[in-house]
């Protein structure tokens, strides 16, 4: 976490050293990302850096709550279904919601995604601390009101479907490329095409077999 020197900075300038991180952490392997060349971009002294952060990975932790509270604001003004219409489309279109977030914010992509999925990122689990238990907790306030709708059984653990959802809806994350035959690369570079529509229907078969279950008719 940053410290009040850092947020004592006018916000213009706490904007140009979160952007510059931004930009070397997303387009290097994190054991390349170097201080100097932040500090360099950013245009402050190297000793003023650590006057803000505690070092790289506090820097780097820092932006990935930025992440989280960009993408949560992302879904929070995105045009989704109501719960009372079902749960399921609800859950279905707020996956499309965070691939539409990933797509359109690849720099953070990069940083709560693909360098802790795929990189070099030496407190990996951290990361998906932060990100998991901030998606776990959204999700079971949206079942415990389906639940509370009759849109979901009652019998239902809310702690432990969140779990689950959370859970597996991460390891799509794993499975896609593979399933799809796309490099990891593709999934975060601005500039490459990608299968939107082959993606959004591997999230309709995950919600729709989360909805009908893999037991007996």
């Amino acid at each position: 976490m940053p410290t009040q020197t850092f947020f004592n900075l006018p916000e213009a300038k706490q904007q140009i050293i979160i952007e510059k991180s931004l930009e070397q952490f997303a387009n290097h392997s994190y054991e390349a990302v170097s201080i100097s060349r932040i500090v360099q971009e950013a245009r402050i002294a190297k000793g003023s850096f650590y006057q803000y952060f505690e070092g790289k990975e506090d820097l780097y932790l820092y932006l990935v709550d930025i992440g989280i509270a960009r993408q949560k604001s992302f879904i929070e003004n995105a045009d989704l279904p109501p719960i009372e219409n079902g749960f399921f489309p609800y859950l279905r279109s707020l996956l499309k919601t965070g691939l539409d977030f990933q797509i359109s914010h690849p720099h953070f992509t990069q940083i709560l995604f693909r360098l802790p999925n795929y990189g070099d990122i030496p407190f990996r689990d951290e990361v998906f601390h932060r990100t998991k238990a901030v998606s776990i907790a959204f999700i079971k306030e949206k079942i415990e009101y389906a639940i509370a709708l009759g849109q979901l059984p009652k019998y239902l653990n809310p702690d432990m479907v969140a779990f689950m959802i959370v859970t597996l809806g991460n390891e799509l994350r794993q499975f896609i490329p593979r399933h799809l035959g796309i490099k990891v690369e593709k999934l975060v570079k601005e500039d490459t095409p990608l299968d939107v529509n082959a993606i959004n229907q591997t999230l309709d078969d995950f919600v729709s077999t989360l909805e009908k279950g893999i037991g007996k008719d």
